[in-house]
């Protein structure tokens, strides 16, 4: 999980959250597919590693290593940016929605914290009522 990078080593995780407008219940099925392939597509693009992701109906939180390549509030806009502009195409009844996602989001780092550990709070995020 250490990113290495001629002369340093480092290991940044960062926890994101955030929420479609007026915290709709937008996921469901096949968005939720298209959305786990989207995340993934664009984690990729932006060589961050995706530690732990769970599409909640009403919320997505993301677990990423990333290098500091990137600034925090770059990640996020790609992320919501690009899910969001392919997922309105590709779902036409969102696109009556002003905008699919809120401005808001949250980061957090999550300090040295293990994988494993942080795969069980976000499967355990899927059982809460």
């Amino acid at each position: 999980m250490y990113h290495s990078n001629d002369p340093c080593v480092l290991l940044i995780n960062s926890h994101l959250v955030w929420c479609p407008k007026r915290r709709r219940k937008m996921v469901g099925d096949r968005r939720t597919t298209r959305l786990d392939e989207l995340m993934r597509e664009t984690a990729s693009e932006l060589e961050c590693e995706m530690v732990a992701l769970e599409i909640m109906p009403d919320h997505l939180p993301l677990v990423v290593s990333a290098t500091p390549h990137w600034v925090p509030n770059h990640i996020v806009g790609r992320f919501k940016g690009k899910t969001s502009r392919i997922v309105r195409q590709e779902f036409p009844f969102l696109q009556r929605m002003p905008s699919l996602g809120s401005r808001s989001y949250v980061w957090s780092t999550t300090g040295h914290v293990s994988a494993d550990t942080i795969r069980r709070y976000s499967e355990a995020q899927r059982t809460r009522g």
